[in-house]
Order: C-alpha cells, then structure tokens, then sequence
C-alpha cells in the first residue's frame, strides 16, 4: 500500500496565512513563517503553499515570503498561484519549492504545462482543479478558473484526463461547494479523478473531522489528504490525523 502523505495548506494573502469558506469570507490565520515551521516539526510530509490571489491581481507569487518559509523548513513545498510561466516556475524553484501547482494557466495554457513536464520533470508539476457541483456536467463538477470566480463550461473529470494525457505527476482538486465548510471533502469529485486518470490524487476542501480524512483515502481513493482549518485552528494535529489514519489500516509516515 502507498504511504498517504498529510498536507497543510497555508492559503495565502498579503503575507499573512488565511481561511475562507467557499473560497471567500477569509480570515486571518497566521503568519506563514511561524505555520510552516511548526508543521514541518510536526510531521507535514509536505506543505501546500497557495497565493490564492495572486491570478486576479495579475501578479507573480510571493517569493520574497516563500523564501522565507523554505529558510525554516525541511519539509518538500508546495507552491502555487500566479503561477503562469517557465520564469514563474524556475522562480519558485530557486526560491526553494519542490513542486509548483498549475491552476488557471493549465487551463488558458496547455503548451506552458507541456513544456514544463518536459524542462522540470512530471514529478514536479501538480494541476491544481477548482471545481463546483454542475448537475448539466457528465461528472457533475465544472472546472473554474481564477481562483474559483470564473466558471469556464469544462467538465473537471473531463480536464484531469487530459492534463494526464499531457503527463502530469499530480491533481489537486478543490471543492469549491465543500472548501471550509468541515463538513467534508467531495469524494464524488476526488474519486472520479483519481479513477479516470490514474494519478495521484490530493483531496482537498472540507475536512472537519478525523474520519473525513480516512474517507478521502477509502472512498475518494486519495494518495494526499490536504486540511487548512482543521490544523490552522487546532482542531487536529497533523500526528493526530496519521494516527487516527494507521488505526484504520491506512499506511503514513510516523
């Protein structure tokens, strides 16, 4: 069985780690420096880092503040948001991210992805997939763009599959029906793309409790298990989801 990873993810706005519901109604969190250290000696195997606005202001991510959390951490990072280019990409390399994760410009920008896979390697490019519930959809998600406010009229399942047919390493996709809201991730939507493509899964938005996380795993088919809320306002630990997880036959990293 492969070894699931546990992912905090630091949403960030002007500098500072935030959390919405819905993708909107943010709230301060913290600060990231402080966050990323604290999860990397608390046993994160990687850390999400998102400039969630980077897209709709037409800007590049924050380097300056990555730079300053891959100064304190171990751990493998994350990074997206802004993030539209090869210069984009070598910049959040050089600034000490292990991956980058691709949303909007994938979209608008399929060549970019390939020429990245082919300069950085597939390991190092995740799709990050904003979606929301579309009952007129074939799987029922529709992929939005720019940071979850433009629908784009795609079929999410339907983009994953051809983002793998590109040769990507991993999705990302987020419920924006489910983002914050504990009440669980959307395993419809998990499941269906890690089925139809094959892929390492990160299931993402909505974990409030331990056993949401054991069914993004069991029943959404995940091989990563992302949570903001829940480790931001010290409802879980990120051992206390391993634990919880390896008490239910599932393989982590202790």
């Amino acid at each position: 069985m492969d070894i699931i990873k546990v992912i905090p993810c630091l949403d960030m706005l002007k500098g500072r780690v935030v959390k919405g519901v819905h993708f909107v109604e943010l709230r301060d969190a913290a600060d990231p420096v402080e966050a990323a250290k604290a999860y990397s000696e608390g046993g994160a195997d990687v850390i999400a880092f998102l400039d969630i606005t980077a897209t709709i202001e037409g800007r590049r991510t924050m380097f300056d503040v990555l730079e300053k959390v891959a100064a304190v951490v171990k751990t493998p990072l994350t990074v997206g948001g802004g993030i539209k280019s090869i210069d984009d990409i070598e910049q959040a390399m050089k600034s000490g991210a292990s991956c980058v994760s691709i949303s909007s410009a994938a979209y608008r920008d399929a060549d970019m992805v390939r020429q990245a896979i082919n300069q950085f390697g597939s390991e190092k490019i995740v799709i990050a997939i904003d979606a929301d519930e579309n009952k007129s959809m074939p799987s029922k998600r529709e992929v939005y763009i720019d940071g979850g406010r433009t629908a784009t009229g795609k079929d999410a399942v339907e983009f994953a599959k051809e983002m793998a047919a590109i040769g990507v390493g991993q999705i990302l996709p987020t419920s924006k029906a489910t983002d914050g809201t504990k009440a669980g991730f959307d395993i419809h939507l998990t499941r269906s793309i890690a089925d139809a493509t094959g892929l390492p899964v990160i299931a993402s938005g909505g974990a409030g409790t331990l056993e949401h996380f054991y069914e993004a795993v069991a029943e959404g088919h995940a091989q990563s298990v992302l949570g903001a809320s829940v480790f931001h306002f010290g409802t879980f630990t990120i051992k206390e989801v391993k634990e919880y997880l390896k008490s239910r036959g599932i393989a982590v990293s202790l």
